[in-house]
């Protein structure tokens, strides 16, 4: 078929990229020439594993463009994967999906089926419907389909190929059979619904996997009080399959493009209708709270981390990703240079766009050995495979004090107890295998 996606972040440019890989002709649109010209010449403007790779290899069933006419004019199904923000009052900002929509309203000469992929609350897709039918410029059919993604940043491409099922949320049932042509050689479930239950079926998910996140980190911050180990009990917890093992990893919460306003925005959409989902409050309260779980054990060791050495190691949200959305460390590292602290930090890709942020007040290194030298703290945000599989033995080799807060339960306690240093993780023993106490 030919397809046109309207956006190029990971949502949009991933579908697009996907949807070519599975034999469809797209052409992706994008407002910023910049990104045009860098996906034109087979780079990709995201860091994603793999996805540059499959942009390369079909490149002659890719097309990328600024001019969103010549784009949506003839095409028989056209994806909508622009961002839905968050707005300072929690809901979602749905201004560049209503602008496409008049797009494609003033565009299409043909009739076709608009396909909406970013997240937006429930009732959007009947808005979106609306908007377009009654804004046409041409006497053509467009029916309108909700088909949330399920994708996580760092396996956005495996997601999206391989997916655990494909939700459609249709009115017509010509618009569902379209759809399913789309993804004919798909192997997977499809659910096929109205589209409020699509939309729901997409909040619903995430903010289920938010709260599950959540509730094995309060379990965690209990765990440290009364002496249990989180990954004995995640452990133990996993193999009912009614719980299953996923998202119980315990760390200092969750960050990126979804789980945060996703959770927000349904709370938002709840709360306008006099209705509060209170696991739902929950769950954005504690998180909110676990980004700070490790500044106030650093308070365990220093009153303030004024002219203290620090080492910070993984800048993003989560490893496999550049993506520094509703990272921990955004909210964490504006308190430690606050304090007057000595920061350096490491991140394999994230770098480049946290300097942007902070420019010149942090040393960036290349290597982890160079972060953690002379260093009085070390924080571990990101669990990057670099750091899991750091010998542990070097912060102590390296550091001035090989104090290690680590956010991410990377290192096994055992390791810890035969490294000469303090290891403070989440929900398990503090390990403090020093020589000589602290001064």
């Amino acid at each position: 078929m030919k397809i046109a996606v309207a956006g190029t972040g990971y949502v949009g440019l991933v579908t697009g990229v996907c949807l070519a890989e599975q034999g469809h002709s797209v052409t992706c649109v994008d407002v910023d020439e910049r990104k045009i010209a860098l996906m034109e010449a087979g780079i990709s403007p995201i860091y994603e594993k793999d996805l540059e790779q499959l942009m390369v290899q079909n490149m002659n069933r890719l097309n990328f463009t600024s001019d969103y006419k010549e784009a949506y004019r003839d095409a028989d199904v056209i994806f909508i994967g622009v961002g839905t923000p968050e707005k300072k009052d929690g809901s979602a900002n749905l201004s560049h999906v209503f602008s496409v929509a008049m797009q494609i309203a003033d565009s299409i000469e043909k009739d076709c089926v608009v396909v909406v992929k970013s997240t937006v609350p429930i009732g959007t897709n009947d808005k979106i419907e609306d908007m377009i039918r009654n804004n046409l410029a041409q006497d053509v059919k467009v029916y309108v389909a909700s088909n949330p993604e399920f994708l996580a940043q760092g396996t956005a491409v495996r997601d999206t190929l391989y997916p655990s099922r494909i939700v459609i949320g249709v009115e017509e049932e010509i618009a569902g059979d379209i759809l399913r042509g789309v993804y004919k050689d798909f192997d997977v479930p499809i659910v096929v619904t109205n589209r409020k239950s699509a939309e729901m079926i997409k909040y619903a998910s995430n903010d289920f996997l938010a709260l599950k996140i959540s509730f094995i980190n309060e379990i965690a911050n209990l765990c440290e009080i009364i002496g249990a180990d989180i990954e004995d009990v995640a452990l133990g917890m996993g193999y009912d399959s009614r719980i299953g093992n996923k998202f119980l990893n315990a760390g200092i919460g969750y960050g990126g493009s979804c789980f945060p306003k996703d959770t927000k925005a349904l709370h938002w959409l709840a709360s306008f209708h006099d209705n509060e989902l209170k696991t739902i409050k929950a769950a954005i309260d504690v998180n909110e709270n676990q980004k700070l779980k490790l500044i106030k054990k650093s308070r365990k060791y220093f009153d303030s981390l004024s002219g203290v050495n620090v080492a910070v190691l993984g800048l993003t949200f989560k490893p496999g990703t550049d993506d520094l959305r509703e990272a921990p460390t955004l909210v964490n590292i504006p308190i430690m240079l606050e304090d007057g602290c000595n920061l350096n930090a490491w991140d394999p890709v994230g770098v480049d766009n946290f300097r942007e942020i902070y420019p010149d007040k942090i040393t960036y290194c290349n290597t982890i050995e160079d972060t953690i030298k002379d260093a009085d703290i070390c924080f571990i945000f990101t669990e990057w495979d670099e750091v899991k599989n750091f010998d542990i033995s070097k912060y102590s080799e390296l550091m001035k004090t090989p104090i290690v807060l680590d956010g991410r339960n990377c290192y096994d306690l055992n390791s810890a107890k035969k490294a000469n240093m303090i290891y403070d993780s989440i929900g398990r023993e503090t390990i403090n295998s020093l020589e000589a106490s602290l001064v």
